[in-house]
């Protein structure tokens, strides 16, 4: 068999992806010609019913994970191990240890999957066709053996995995259908000859007796279900069924409708259009226990049934105060599988939350919260809070499923619960080989979305994910992108990580066609750490693509226009498809009108604006705009002369149109000393706090931008909203840059983009800068401008200082002799 290697290289990764084809070829000996095919079964992702492409990326196997039956891995031993200490713990967990699972290092051999198949190698000598033979099957065996550990690993069954927890309590045998529980097989004889008396009586039957048919018939060998259901004398006994759908008893009922769901009815049956009907008839006639049984009945079958849900809540609201714990975990896993939070409900969840907390097992704790965050039930910080304590003490105890569903939920409220993410780095990274690509994508999403960065997860998750990525779903591939970018962390496998997820990109595109947010988001987050991968770029901005953007329930177009923005500064040979003129119009006066809104308005901008403007000469020396409309944060733009004085350039301004009287600030001697001489240690002549501590404490009081009044008596006279352009007449004269700034050279000019950063620019308690700003700087110098910070945690605790001690700060910043050496 011949092989052709087939490469590609993408802009900043030197590692080349190697791909493998087959041919066929032909071979000859002697005058005896025989044509021999080989083929070979390239390796496929289990992704739907998705089939295997005939160029596809082979993943090194240095990295191989375990099996594990679970979706989300949690030990049955440590289960047990943790049992005497938490007695509340879901029973019946099944799975592998995270403290067992064995990362296996092969070294010095390549995977079989990359070396050429035994039965293509040279001819072998007749003596040896049955080691050879045996080789290969030993070979393909391994293979096979270990795609299918792989395999039921990844998978994660979206209906059967949110109802672990009905395993930890008898109490839900009664609210739950279990397709697991085991029943006496029918044999065929007899389903036989039940269709046979249907066929003879015509509808005739009692209704006890067409129960009891459907009880017995749901019990057939599961392989004759299908052939069943698509029986005519089969549909001969629903007709029966629906005729006399007011004359069963409602146990009888309900005894059809868990038949129903043992022969995997389809959803849109006429039979289950009759029992709908009739349930929602008989609901206040029903207990507790039968309706959220018929509810749960519904969601096996898959059916959508929004009045029966509604009349159930109704029913609910009524007998709050009855709810046992079972029946409110229960209830709160239909209102999430059914998507919709009932308004009048959310106060009573909340209180019972907070009954039954303590009494939950972890397992119900992660339903909980799983129900609230497909319902998009908001809870308070209060209660979700409580949550996040219980889960930082027992993190350990937690199967990784129901931590990640808290995780879930803690990130659609965005709170940053310390402990829990602290306690996360402590057990996630251990787990992260024994955990299917989903689990992990959530749990490296929840990291970003909080903006918190653990370099242990982090790594782990690098690690792990190449050799599991073609289980990725575009979504998964995007959010993973999106994560590393957006807390701009390149692994010290970086390149084999995002090659494997840019292949992965390449082999979803078809998805993108249907989900096009996905393609954005990963393209965004490669952008953020200065990737570019053209073709999905020049895909991403053809006009076919441009049109679904505008389709999706998101709105994308600001996304689009920061990408095509990116592109066109730092890719200055890219060739590929451009965004509109009339898109970038548009969206850039959205952007603007925001920020005029929103952002140009805020305290701590306002005040550095103000500031500026009286230490600089005017409104003329200061600009306080976007200079990158696409990075959606504002600048304060200041020109230098290279002999160090401002440069009026912002003649648009119609302040700057008017006369301005000359302006300047009041002076002691001393301090003019301190700031025509400079410092010698180079720090701003403020004792600011935390400045040199850690951005956590800025979400203490003392970091809280001032209101109106108290910035006014910080600047020692009344602010309104246009402070920014206001000056004080009594001052004489301008402050001038030192002399040391005066240098010996032909004056050019120096650009300053002034950013008067806040929390959100930075991952949480730290000084790491997030992607987008870390993008956005790179820009801005790539502009030729000269980036100059005002960290909130040096100029936040300034603005409750005096205004002497604010300009002596912005001196300091605007007039550093290493600005102009740097431009020089």
């Amino acid at each position: 068999m011949a092989t052709v290697l087939i490469c590609r290289r993408f802009p900043r990764l030197s590692r080349v992806s190697t791909f493998l084809t087959t041919a066929k070829c032909k071979a000859e000996s002697g005058s005896n010609k025989s044509k021999q095919k080989k083929e070979e079964n390239p390796e496929t992702a289990i992704t739907g019913t998705e089939s295997a492409a005939t160029i596809q990326l082979l993943n090194p196997l240095d990295y191989r994970v375990s099996y594990n039956p679970s979706a989300y891995a949690k030990s049955r031993a440590a289960s047990q191990q943790h049992a005497a200490r938490n007695s509340g713990q879901a029973l019946g967990d099944t799975f592998t240890s995270p403290g067992t699972a064995q990362v296996q290092h092969t070294f010095g051999t390549a995977s079989s999957q990359a070396l050429p198949p035994i039965r293509d190698a040279l001819p072998k000598p007749k003596s040896k066709p049955v080691l050879a033979q045996t080789m290969s099957a030993l070979v393909s065996a391994a293979q096979t053996k270990e795609e299918a550990e792989k395999e039921k690993t990844e998978m994660h069954d979206s209906k059967e995995d949110p109802r672990v927890f009905q395993k930890g309590r008898p109490e839900y045998r009664s609210l739950s259908y279990d397709k697991f529980e085991p029943i006496e097989t029918l044999p065929l004889e007899e389903g036989d000859s039940i269709l046979h008396s249907v066929a003879v009586c015509k509808g005739s039957q009692s209704p006890g007796t067409i129960t009891d048919y459907f009880r017995k018939l749901s019990r057939l060998p599961v392989e004759q279900h299908t052939a069943l259901v698509s029986e005519l004398r089969f549909n001969t006994l629903c007709r029966c069924a629906v005729k006399n759908i007011r004359l069963f008893s409602t146990s009888d009922l309900i005894d059809i409708l868990k038949a129903c769901v043992r022969l995997v009815v389809p959803p849109t049956h006429p039979l289950l259009n009759a029992c709908e009907n009739e349930f929602c008839r008989r609901v206040w006639d029903m207990n507790l226990d039968q309706l959220l049984l018929v509810a749960d009945c519904w969601r096996c079958l898959e059916r959508s049934v929004p009045s029966y849900l509604s009349i159930l809540f109704s029913y609910a609201n009524m007998h709050w105060k009855d709810l046992t714990l079972p029946q409110f975990v229960q209830l709160i896993y239909i209102i999430g599988e059914g998507r919709r939070s009932p308004a009048d409900l959310t106060q009573k969840m909340e209180s019972t939350i907070l009954k039954y907390l303590d009494s939950f097992t972890l397992e119900e704790v992660g339903a909980v919260c799983l129900g609230l965050f497909k319902s998009l039930s908001g809870i308070s910080d209060h209660i979700m809070r409580k949550i996040a304590d219980r889960v930082s003490m027992q993190m350990e105890d937690m199967s990784t499923y129901a931590l990640v569903n808290v995780l879930k939920m803690l990130r659609y409220s965005r709170m940053d619960h310390l402990p829990v993410m602290k306690e996360l780095g402590k057990v996630i990274p251990a787990r992260i080989p024994t955990i299917n690509i989903q689990g992990i994508m959530h749990i490296t999403l929840t990291c970003s979305s909080l903006h918190y960065f653990d370099e242990g997860i982090m790594a782990a998750v690098a690690m792990s994910l190449p050799s599991k990525v073609t289980y990725c779903r575009s979504k998964d591939a995007a959010k993973f992108l999106w994560s590393f970018g957006c807390l701009d962390y390149e692994p010290p496998n970086e390149e084999e990580f995002y090659s494997s997820l840019i292949e992965q990109m390449h082999r979803k595109l078809h998805e993108f066609r249907k989900f096009p947010e996905h393609l954005l988001t990963g393209l965004l987050g490669l952008a953020f750490v200065k990737r570019f991968p053209e073709e999905l770029i020049d895909y991403a901005l053809r006009d076919e693509f441009v049109q679904k953007t505008r389709s999706s329930k998101y709105e994308l177009k600001k996304d689009l226009f920061t990408l095509s923005k990116s592109v066109e500064i730092e890719c200055p040979s890219y060739q590929g498809n451009r965004l509109p003129p009339q898109l970038y119009e548009e969206v850039t006066e959205m952007v603007l009108n925001f920020a005029e809104q929103e952002i140009y308005v805020r305290p701590e901008i306002v005040e550095a604006v103000s500031l500026l403007q009286s230490m600089l000469g005017g409104p003329e020396y200061v600009k306080n705009h976007m200079i990158l409309p696409h990075t959606r944060s504002s600048d304060l733009e200041v020109h230098l002369a290279m002999d160090g004085h401002p440069i009026p350039f912002n003649l648009k301004d119609p302040i700057a149109d008017k006369k301005l009287k000359d302006i300047g600030v009041s002076l002691t001697d001393d301090l003019m000393t301190q700031l025509i001489k400079g410092r010698s240690n180079n720090r701003f002549p403020v004792e600011v706090e935390n400045a040199a501590g850690t951005p956590c404490q800025g979400r203490g009081e003392e970091a809280r931008t001032p209101r109106v009044g108290d910035r006014a008596a910080l600047s020692g006279g009344p602010l309104t909203a246009d402070a920014r352009l206001q000056v004080e007449p009594k001052l004489e004269r301008c402050l001038q840059a030192p002399p040391s700034l005066t240098l010996n050279r032909k004056p050019q000019g120096v650009k300053l983009a002034i950013q008067v950063s806040n929390r959100n620019h930075y991952c949480y308690c730290s000084k790491r800068l997030l992607g987008l700003h870390c993008l956005k700087r790179r820009q801005l110098r790539q502009l030729g401008y000269v980036v100059v910070e005002l960290p909130f945690w040096e100029w936040f605790p300034l603005l409750r200082r005096t205004r002497l001690e604010k300009l002596s700060y912005l001196h300091y910043k605007v007039f550093d002799p290493a600005l102009l050496s740097w431009a020089g």
